[in-house]
């Protein structure tokens, strides 16, 4: 089956491969705001892209791998590893900003892929590599900041801090076990923060 629309010859020149890239993934990134990446089809991002099903499965051998391409290219906001101030305020203000972004079409989609990467492990891992690990990372650092400038106790362990605070949010994002609100997060800081030093 040949390619049709955008995508027609076999040779084609770098820029209409490129032109033909950027047409699937704005084709997935305007059908994820219509539907679950479950619902999602190969058949709608081809037709709406104006390609052949095999240039899909040619740089993408999965759905689950295009969507996180479109993800990764149109949906998620560059991971911001630098300091946003100190000690609680700048604690508090990466909880929010991910809250923020969870309310919206990241975490609509961060969602769906955590399920789809229950069947392909690699989709895990590259969400973790590319959005998950860099944050961990930087609040890591605020809260030893935190424990350097005496605001926490010196015996409280940065990273099980970290990953109880993110591991929480991801909780309520993917289980909906309670509203993810701006409240929430401040609350899960507070709580960091009466700790006793």
């Amino acid at each position: 089956m040949r390619n049709s629309g955008l995508c027609k010859t076999r040779g084609r020149p770098r820029s209409e491969k490129a032109s033909c890239h950027g047409a699937i993934l704005d084709a997935v990134f305007e059908l994820l705001h219509q539907r679950s990446v479950r619902d999602l089809t190969m058949e709608e991002v081809a037709k709406r892209a104006q390609v052949g099903k095999p240039t899909l499965y040619k740089w993408w051998p999965t759905k689950a791998q295009l969507v996180l391409a479109a993800f990764r290219e149109r949906v998620a906001p560059q991971p911001d590893a630098t300091p946003m101030g100190n000690g609680q305020p700048a604690v508090r203000a990466r909880v929010r900003a991910l809250i923020e972004a969870f309310g919206g079409l990241f975490g609509k989609v961060m969602a769906d892929l955590v399920a789809e990467g229950q069947g392909e492990p690699v989709i895990l891992a590259a969400l973790y590599d590319d959005h998950i690990r860099p944050l961990r990372a930087a609040g890591i650092a605020e809260i030893v900041r935190c424990k350097s400038e005496g605001l926490l106790g010196q015996e409280l362990n940065a990273e099980l801090v970290m990953d109880g605070i993110v591991g929480a949010l991801y909780c309520r994002l993917l289980l909906r076990s309670g509203p993810l609100t701006k409240a929430y997060g401040d609350a899960l800081v507070d709580q960091l923060f009466r700790v006793p030093r």
